[in-house]
């Protein structure tokens, strides 16, 4: 896939209480809220296991990241499903490498902005 300036890349996640417990072990992001199920049985995700949503495009395009910068909005839980669309910013091509600049927005199922920020790199 050849991308320019303008491209959305959308997809959806719904991260399961597996994959907390297994980035809790990996990160040691052990927070109380994200080891103990809140009343109705859900964990909070990690912010940074949210943030593998966007940077999932860069893997997908073989980006070698410069810069991330994420804010979370609000708590994603587990069972959420969360959509996220990443926006080319800048695609420009130089003399041996691509310069790309992102912009991102994820939304819960309800609609509601939970995470926002923006990623730059290259492609070589």
């Amino acid at each position: 896939m050849s991308l320019q300036v303008g491209d959305i890349i959308k997809f959806e996640r719904a991260f399961t209480a597996e994959d907390v417990v297994m980035f809790t072990k990996l990160s040691g992001d052990e927070g109380v809220h994200h080891i103990n199920p809140d009343e109705q049985g859900r964990l909070i995700i990690q912010g940074l296991l949210t943030a593998t949503l966007p940077t999932k495009v860069g893997g997908d395009h073989n980006v070698l990241a410069r810069t991330m910068n994420f804010e979370f909005l609000r708590p994603i839980f587990t069972g959420d499903t969360v959509i996220c669309e990443v926006t080319i910013e800048k695609f420009e091509k130089q003399e041996n490498r691509i310069s790309i600049i992102t912009s991102f927005l994820c939304r819960n199922q309800n609609e509601k902005a939970v995470m926002k920020g923006n990623f730059s790199g290259i492609i070589l």
